[in-house]
């Protein structure tokens, strides 16, 4: 951003002074994430499948956060391509996401361990200790979900470096508990790490909120997923900025005995046929034409795809148009610069009337 310190005859005003002021207390503010992470701001990109790869990443590094790869199924040798692209594009740091469910966990490790990445997030559940010390013992640091604080607490004993704690109002799989809620229970009482919120934050002033309450930053997906650096397709652009928060939704599971992992996306006709199916499903199963597993993989098996044709081939109405809540404030595609420097520039002002309150 543009120092605005001093007027331009060279003294400081009053309005300088207190923006100043503003930008060092954010600077304190968000000192460990920013530590943490090596970068001007503690902002992190959230890893969005098919949307978070090398364009996306390098290009919200190279404004002063913290760009995430998401690795999502790749193989060993597709993610040792897109780090390589990646680094190709921005020699400032990056982090990638690793699900711990995939079956080659270990060799995605040591290929961004090869590669010299220095963080490595592992989301998708408890992560094995093995993962977190390969990664450690390597030289990198390991970022961890934590959904409650129990599970906080057990991930730092685990030795995790850091903690992402996300919000119900996330776009793509999510928990049940609200970052508010969250940030309650985990902040007040997590001093180890440094822990980043995520989930619904669209807007500086948010962040400053969350700082204060002793966060060391924030990530953010939706805003980014509709960036000019993304290579989403214009059409998947054009649902966020016409969608609303209340737009954003869980996907409705029909049945206990069939569970439906929780998805946030933007309502279409994908979401009212995946209605349609379950029912069809159940029906199938208790007319005896299906068994119980097999139903279940009926179910789960609906939206195979449907991220890719959405993201990529622009299917907006029968595809997965994953989006969290924040969505409602996408008004436009903006550069991923521009997306930062307002950030910051809400931030800044948030903490200046803050201190124009506690003056009068």
């Amino acid at each position: 951003m543009k120092d605005t310190s001093t007027s331009p005859a060279g003294t400081s005003t009053p309005a300088d002074r207190a923006r100043a002021a503003a930008r060092h207390e954010l600077d304190r503010l968000w000192a460990a994430g920013t530590d943490f992470l090596g970068t001007e701001y503690a902002i992190l990109g959230g890893a969005m499948s098919w949307v978070s790869e090398r364009h996306l990443v390098s290009a919200i590094s190279n404004a002063g956060g913290f760009g995430v790869i998401a690795c999502g199924a790749m193989s060993p040798e597709l993610l040792e391509a897109e780090i390589a692209a990646t680094q190709a594009l921005t020699t400032k740091p990056f982090g990638v996401n690793l699900i711990t469910m995939h079956p080659q966990l270990e060799d995605l490790v040591q290929v961004c361990l090869r590669a010299g990445v220095g963080h490595i997030v592992l989301a998708g559940g408890i992560p094995p200790s093995s993962a977190i010390r390969a990664i450690r013992e390597g030289g990198a640091r390991v970022i961890a979900f934590a959904p409650a604080l129990v599970l906080a607490k057990r991930l730092i004993r685990m030795g995790v470096d850091a903690l992402v704690i996300e919000g119900a109002e996330a776009g793509g799989h999510v928990g049940p508990v609200s970052l508010t809620v969250l940030a309650q229970e985990i902040l007040p009482h997590i001093t180890e790490v440094p822990v980043f919120v995520a989930g619904g934050i669209a807007r500086g002033d948010a962040i400053v909120g969350f700082l204060e309450q002793g966060a060391a930053g924030a990530q953010l997906g939706t805003r980014f997923a509709a960036a000019a650096e993304s290579i989403a397709h214009p059409r998947f652009k054009e649902a966020f900025i016409r969608a609303n928060a209340r737009d954003a939704l869980t996907s409705v599971q029909l049945d206990p005995r069939f569970p439906v992992i929780p998805v946030r996306g933007l309502v279409n006709d994908g979401s009212q046929r995946f209605l349609t199916h379950q029912a069809e499903t159940l029906r199938r199963f208790q007319a005896g034409e299906l068994s119980k597993d097999e139903a279940q993989l009926e179910i789960e098996h609906f939206w195979a795809g449907a991220l890719r044709r959405a993201v990529i081939d622009g299917d907006v109405d029968t595809g997965s148009v994953m989006a969290g809540q924040s969505v409602g404030m996408v008004r436009s595609v903006q550069s991923v610069e521009d997306i930062i420097a307002e950030l910051v520039d809400q931030a800044v002002e948030a903490l200046i009337r803050r201190s124009d309150r506690r003056e009068h």
